[in-house]
């Protein structure tokens, strides 16, 4: 564990509006388990993220965010830990972290299949990479896909939030922030929190690999090519702008924004909002 200077983590908190004092509270708390991801590449540069704890020295985050990392720094406030390894689901762009000794608690799980279109849902993550955000919002719809329902809400998330929490009024964990659609104030997507307890029961300690570039070039099932991506995704782009020239291209990883973590914008599209 490396220490670094200074606070990062309420960074975001303090420039919001003025909180009544138990919701300031429940923002604080859950913060402190929404931590950030840096991801140094082998080619060179960062991936920035978010990952949230949900079990004793585990942590979750996008595949997107770490599939091309040389190694992966966990920071929180002025303390730095390093993952020792990772299992992956990379269809469902989830990849669990293991990083022994980091000192967070982990947060609830809740159940994502008991959402209601409308109700009110709080996102939590390192948007631009760098302070800790909040926002509030809803569920906007419900998709099946996969055994669980990936979620649709109105919670504003931009880059650096990628891997961050979906929580319910109780503070419990529904949702990972994933992506979003170009343009359109109710097109962010979550994956379902029950994604994260699959692989977290599912996964034995020989099932962490090594931090490295992952050797395959397959994609999360939201990167696919437009006629692999699931029914409500296809549904979702034409609803959002019927004069966009490809959908394929128009989903856009919530992460750093760099060339190869989100196809580009067909010049008919709105640009991703940041």
């Amino acid at each position: 564990m490396i220490r670094l200077p200074l606070l990062l983590l309420l960074g975001g908190l303090l420039c919001q509006p003025a909180l009544a004092q138990p919701e300031l509270a429940g923002h604080v708390s859950l913060g402190a388990s929404v931590l950030r991801i840096e991801a140094p590449r082998v080619s060179g540069g960062y991936a920035f993220g978010s990952g949230v704890m949900v079990d004793v020295d585990k942590l979750i985050t996008n595949c997107h965010v770490t599939r091309e990392a040389r190694e992966i720094h966990v920071v929180r406030g002025g303390m730095r830990w390093f993952a020792a390894g990772q299992a992956v689901n990379i269809d469902h762009d989830l990849c669990l972290l293991h990083v022994p000794g980091i000192q967070a608690r982990a947060v609830p799980l809740g159940q994502g299949a008991e959402l209601t279109v409308g109700q009110p849902l709080t996102a939590h993550g390192f948007t631009g990479g760098t302070v800790m955000q909040h926002s509030a919002g809803e569920v906007v719809a419900l998709h099946r896909h996969d055994g669980a329902q990936v979620i649709q809400a109105s919670n504003r998330f931009s880059s650096g939030a990628s891997g961050g929490g979906l929580f319910d009024d109780q503070g419990r964990l529904v949702g990972i922030l994933t992506f979003r659609l170009r343009g359109g104030a109710a097109h962010y997507f979550a994956a379902p929190v029950e994604w994260v307890r699959q692989l977290l029961e599912t996964t034995t300690p020989e099932q962490f690999r090594p931090i490295k570039p992952f050797e395959t070039e397959q994609l999360a099932y939201w990167q696919q090519p437009t006629n692999a991506q699931p029914q409500f995704l296809k549904a979702a782009v034409l609803q959002r702008d019927s004069r966009c020239a490809d959908p394929a291209t128009e989903t856009r990883a919530a992460d750093t924004g760099e060339p190869g973590h989100a196809a580009p914008a067909p010049p008919p599209c709105p640009p991703a909002r940041h």
